[in-house]
């Protein structure tokens, strides 16, 4: 393996640019495609959790392929960049189509049409992610580089989230309200006003951010030039299981990556629905869009700004960098289910729980990333093979698994609470949905969103303090010798 000379100025914001959009259509697809065909279509939340589970079993089969799909790949545009734009416009496409059902399905057609979009969403989304993560250890030499590079993607990937985050509750009634029309007479009985309007904003909403996804795409693809084409020894599916297997650190961090996403997730699946249905009022779409706001504003300043700060002005490694940020994602949710019980229905005081746990999930964006690209070289050192494509696959495959996971745990909380709207009460905009939901499912909505999260955190450390032992220190020494080995190699192949 040739050491990389470093990426230009120009090749860190084709790449960064590549995240903001890939984030931007993933955090759409795993914040809003529950609510989007539970709430405002009537899709079952059993059948819904049932689809979005069965789409993240689909995947552990659908990932690793893809990534020995990738590391076979050889053109004359490299092995990453065809798979990247390829995936990036069939994702696309299905992601419009996803959140673009037509209003006269009902019943089984509709629950044919969400399982169908959303587990082809999920393939193409597999065709351009694990090309684009595969791109940090294979144009990176280790340490501070790769480190840099990681920090820059991932924050560039906050970002993105950060404007769905902020954007998508603000935008979504304004573009429906403007381009949705009346309700067509035949559908007016289906269709309040509200979800009407709510249901042809999200077409609109979902094809400008498909276009700009395609857009940062190509930028990528033009800005990040492929510098050579890594020797990846291909092997069979059962090898490179095998492989994964061996490399018992990845398998650590796959783990941990799966739990504290899930906590994330959970919360993000169900934070619409505790500003719509517990804190209330007629105007939760303002106190639902300023949270946002500010978590998704915290979340990039916490990549950008805390991580570093912590890593080079206090000096932490990552390791403790990573025990300090579920700490405070803990107390976040602590926080948020004292405030929530006490009563609080004002979004000011929700803000400081948001900014804990959001500011918590920035640095694990970044850590977790270090911490798996970091294996890859362990693991070229274990067992004389370089498998970051199907390592970075695993990423791909337990980030989904932990968004289908916890919508599964979501889609059954909303069907045990009866957390949905009565559409057949429903005739005016302006109605506060709390006044109809008992406090009894009020407080089972606090307490899914809390204290699960809270003791999958408690698990995912305990498991990872005991597993883990790639500090810096191994990092470095690890580092060296593989780069003392592929030099040996290339003199004796001299």
């Amino acid at each position: 393996m040739e050491t990389q000379s470093k990426l230009s100025l120009g090749g860190k914001v084709s790449y960064g640019l590549g995240a903001v959009g890939k984030d931007m259509v993933y955090m759409l697809s795993a914040t809003y495609i529950l609510y989007y065909f539970q709430d405002i279509l009537g899709v079952s939340a059993v059948a819904m959790g049932v689809i979005l589970l069965v789409a993240r079993i689909f995947d552990a089969f659908n990932d690793p392929i893809m990534g020995v799909v990738v590391a076979k790949t050889k053109t004359r545009w490299g092995k990453f960049r065809p798979w990247l734009l390829i995936g990036t416009l069939t994702n696309a496409v299905i992601l419009y189509l996803m959140f673009s059902a037509p209003p006269h399905l009902d019943g089984a057609g509709l629950v044919a049409y969400a399982a169908v979009t959303y587990i082809l969403w999920g393939v193409t989304y597999t065709m351009m992610d694990i090309p684009y993560w595969s791109m940090i250890p294979a144009f990176t030499n280790g340490g501070n580089e790769r480190e840099n590079l990681t920090t820059l993607a991932r924050s560039c990937a906050g970002v993105g989230s950060a404007i769905i985050s902020i954007a998508t509750m603000m935008v979504v009634p304004a573009l429906g309200s403007k381009l949705g029309g009346t309700v067509p007479q035949e559908l007016a009985m289906r269709y309040p006003a509200q979800q009407w309007t709510e249901l042809n904003g999200f077409r609109y909403f979902t094809l400008g951010v498909a276009v700009i996804f395609i857009v940062f795409t190509l930028l990528t693809c033009v800005g990040v030039k492929e510098k050579s084409n890594v020797d990846m020894k291909t092997a069979s599916i059962g090898e490179m299981f095998k492989a994964l297997v061996q490399n018992d650190q990845a398998m650590t961090v796959v783990v941990t990556i799966v739990i504290i996403n899930v906590a994330l997730y959970i919360t993000s699946n169900l934070i619409i629905y505790f500003f719509k249905y517990d804190i209330g009022g007629t105007d939760w779409n303002a106190g639902y869009a300023l949270f946002n706001m500010v978590g998704g504003g915290t979340q990039i300043l916490a990549m950008m700004l805390l991580y570093p700060f912590l890593r080079r002005v206090c000096r932490l490694n990552n390791i403790k960098i990573f025990y300090v940020s579920v700490c405070m994602s803990i107390t976040g949710y602590l926080v948020l289910l004292v405030m929530s019980s006490a009563g609080v229905s004002s979004v000011v005081p929700m803000l400081v729980p948001g900014v804990l746990i959001m500011a918590s999930a920035g640095v694990n964006n970044v850590i977790i990333t270090v911490f798996l690209a970091n294996t890859v070289d362990y693991g070229e050192l274990k067992n004389n093979r370089r498998d970051e494509s199907v390592i970075f696959s695993m990423q791909t495959f337990v980030v989904k698994l932990a968004s289908g996971i916890s919508a599964f745990i979501a889609s059954m909380a909303l069907h045990v609470l009866s957390l949905k709207q009565d559409t057949a009460s429903i005739a005016d905009e302006a109605i506060d949905f709390s006044l109809g939901v008992s406090a009894q499912s009020k407080m089972g909505l606090r307490m899914v969103m809390t204290l699960i999260p809270i003791a999958g955190l408690v698990f995912a450390v305990l498991w990872f303090r005991k597993r883990y032992i790639l500090n810096d220190q191994k990092v470095e020494e690890i580092a060296a010798e593989v780069r003392a080995r592929s030099s040996s190699s290339s003199s004796d192949a001299q």
